[in-house]
């Protein structure tokens, strides 16, 4: 009985895992070309049951850890071992496999949905709790997958060996990156918030800049600076 129950079980990971293949690049094309549907759809899927949420995508935080475990295999093709698992100063003297590495991104690309999303309650003034922090998290994991994907692949592309061409290519993706996250950011604030382009273009600087600071601070710590 109990073989059984684990056949079960290694049938719906198996499954589970294989679905990625087909929905994530689904839920990549529209994160990318429309976002703004996509953390809506986000919104929407947890007012359903458990079972029914996130049929047709990846959820939110799946997202997420999919998308930094493609950008962290980029990294070990293009360059090889990171750096920082390397490094033996700050807090990356913790670091000592690429699973801890893989670990430790994920937690800092959250901090940033995190933020964003706290910024969004404050802004609303609704009391914030588990359940009100959640739909906007969810909400922006999808954007800051993409963030995440953005800048890994376009600070890889500088390190490329004997292609110089490709260090312009990198720096002209990082910053097609930022501009498009901030704009996502910029339109889901005055859409959630139902305010004016000018009172949404320094929520969303606020908002960005706390992800800055968060950002810093934990590069700060890690590299031991």
């Amino acid at each position: 009985m109990v073989f059984l129950q684990f056949l079960k079980s290694l049938d719906d990971l198996l499954y589970e895992l294989m679905s990625w293949l087909v929905f994530y690049p689904v839920t990549l094309w529209r994160a990318l070309t429309r976002p703004l549907g996509t953390m809506a759809y986000a919104d929407r899927e947890l007012g359903e049951t458990v079972e029914r949420q996130y049929n047709d995508a990846l959820s939110p935080p799946q997202f997420l850890l999919v998308t930094l475990l493609i950008s962290h295999s980029i990294e070990l093709m293009v360059v090889g071992q990171s750096e920082i698992v390397t490094r033996t100063t700050g807090l990356a003297g913790l670091v000592s496999d690429n699973t801890t590495l893989l670990l430790l991104r994920l937690l800092l690309f959250s901090l940033c949905p995190l933020i964003l999303a706290v910024h969004a309650i404050n802004r609303q003034h609704i009391r914030l709790t588990r359940d009100t922090l959640r739909v906007p998290f969810y909400a922006q994991c999808y954007p800051a997958g993409l963030l995440a994907l953005g800048l890994g692949v376009g600070t890889l592309l500088p390190e490329a060996p004997g292609r110089p061409w490709l260090a312009a290519l990198g720096y002209a993706l990082v910053c097609a990156t930022l501009l498009w996250f901030a704009v996502v950011q910029w339109r889901w604030y005055r859409q959630r918030l139902k305010i004016g382009p000018v009172r949404g273009a320094l929520v969303t600087m606020v908002g960005l800049l706390g992800c800055l600071i968060a950002f810093t601070v934990v590069a700060v710590l890690l590299l031991g600076i």
